[in-house]
């Protein structure tokens, strides 16, 4: 694998919360400290579009697959963006405190999560609130849909909620954690993955709604996780480390160490690639088939909040130095399809060592840069 940094997004006057890319991985939006969403066309570098009207801190953002953009503010309102417009087609009012979390379902729902206990999930179409889902005794953290028409909702009050979107119900609460829970992701085989802060990521079977695994072994919050497409979970904590997990077995199959402090995100790629985010400034990258790290990429100066991965291998991270780096991932299977097409197109070896030179895949003498895998 080699990596090449493209850029570094500026604009921003204040901290950077949240990074997501759109479905198609062109477009790039982050929510910042500063109370704007900024659009950015990933093949120019430009900011194509600055989002303002919020009056409080942006806290997270998600597009959805029809040219939508959410926001969620701490002034307590959700805005919906038209992103090829970039223009404000909504605002979204109800929740009485911070809107900490905003997630799409493919059916033209929006759920949102708030500091003021509930989730309301809201009509795209028609801007409305279709219901507000109370029972929470405390902050919503983390919301997430399944696909199948179930929201899954994390609380500082220790549980998770499961919600049924068509009838607005709550049909489970998940008990166990004994302290917030910080992060809730589904998998695609019926499985839910919670965080907390009591140290530990419990497993939970979708289909008979119980408990089916608490992995231990961090020492310190559990701040993010993410399930990959090939049965694995990762678990960022606030002892520096990430841990990687066999859901077939349930079993922790490695411990990634590293970081210098404390790992508050994690994402996969699609090759297998684990990026991990941290208040040390660094982006670490992993390759989950070795349980290395390949690279450790630096140049943020401040925490870095946010990582993502856009289909095409790139990777942008969000920081508290007010900026967002762009990096693309050249694994081995990226390097041979590419040299493949360029062959098959007719292109000469040395306009095809140019046009990998100039990528930052082989360096001036052929060779090729950095550790590929």
């Amino acid at each position: 694998m080699t990596t090449n940094l493209i850029g570094t997004l500026k604009d921003h006057t204040y901290y950077v919360c949240s990074v997501a890319f759109s479905p198609d991985g062109k477009l790039l939006a982050s929510g910042s400290g500063d109370k704007t969403i900024k659009l950015w066309d990933i093949s120019t570098m430009n900011c194509v579009g600055t989002l303002t009207g919020h009056t409080g801190i942006v806290l997270d953002v998600a597009f959805n697959g029809a040219g939508m953009l959410a926001s969620g503010s701490y002034d307590k309102t959700i805005k919906l963006w038209d992103i090829s417009t970039t223009t404000l087609i909504g605002t979204l009012e109800g929740h009485i405190y911070s809107v900490r979390s905003v997630a799409f379902n493919g059916d033209g729902l929006l759920a949102s999560g708030s500091w003021d206990k509930t989730i309301k999930l809201w009509d795209v179409s028609t801007k409305q609130c279709m219901g507000t889902l109370e029972g929470h005794t405390s902050y919503v953290s983390s919301v997430a849909f399944n696909g199948a028409g179930m929201l899954a909702s994390g609380s500082r009050d220790k549980t998770i909620k499961l919600w049924d979107t068509s009838t607005m119900t709550c049909v489970k609460t998940l008990e166990g954690h004994t302290s917030s829970v910080e992060s809730v992701a589904f998998n695609g085989a019926g499985m839910l993955a919670s965080g907390s802060v009591d140290k530990t990521i419990k497993l939970w079977d979708i289909s008979t709604m119980t408990c089916v695994r608490t992995l231990k072994g961090h020492t310190n919050w559990v701040l993010s996780v993410a399930f990959n497409g090939a049965g694995m979970l990762a678990s960022g904590s606030g002892d520096n480390t990430i841990k990687l997990w066999d859901i077939s077995t349930m079993n922790c199959v490695r411990t990634l160490e590293g970081h210098t402090r404390i790992v508050s995100s994690v994402a996969f790629n699609s090759d297998g690639m684990l990026a991990s985010g941290s208040d040390d400034d660094t982006i670490k990258l992993w390759d989950t088939s070795t349980m290395t790290c390949v690279r450790t990429l630096e140049g943020h100066t401040y925490s870095v909040s946010s990582v993502a991965f856009n289909p095409d291998g790139m990777l942008a991270s969000g920081s508290c130095d007010n900026t967002i780096n762009l990096t693309y991932i050249y694994t081995k299977k990226f390097i041979n399809t590419a040299l493949m097409t360029m062959n098959r197109c007719g292109l000469i070896d040395d306009i095809i060592d140019n046009i990998m030179e100039k990528l930052g895949v082989i360096d001036n003498k052929g060779n090729i840069t950095g550790c590929v895998i």
